[in-house]
């Protein structure tokens, strides 16, 4: 059985940090590209940041240079290191993986940014 749970979420005061994981389960982790996107209520999923096996990656403007995407294949989990937060980052951050076959979503994990 897939399953992509994502943890680390909760509520920073701007400027603050989070660190997210997503621990991965039933698939062949190391094969699979790997993504986080954040939705806001209303709005579409927006990709924010993306890991490929090979350990190549990619940001959306929006985080570049505040956020770090990495993983680690011995736990099959990949993180996503959030520094500088605003409150724009406030959203329900979900995992992804894909591969040329399947793609596989997480519940997600909401992550507010207040005073």
């Amino acid at each position: 059985q897939v399953q992509l749970v994502e943890s680390g979420g909760g509520s920073v005061q701007p400027g603050g940090s989070l660190r997210l994981s997503c621990a991965a389960s039933g698939f062949a982790f190391s094969s699979y590209a790997m993504s986080w996107y954040r939705q806001v209520p209303g709005r579409e999923r927006v990709l924010i940041a993306s890991i490929l096996s090979n350990g190549a990656t990619n940001y959306a403007d929006s985080v570049k240079g505040r956020f770090t995407i990495s993983r680690d294949n011995g736990k099959n989990t990949v993180y996503l290191q959030m520094n500088d937060l605003k409150f724009e980052d406030t959203a329900v951050y979900v995992c992804n993986a894909v591969n040329w076959k399947f793609k596989y979503w997480g519940q997600g994990t909401q992550v507010t940014v207040s005073t």
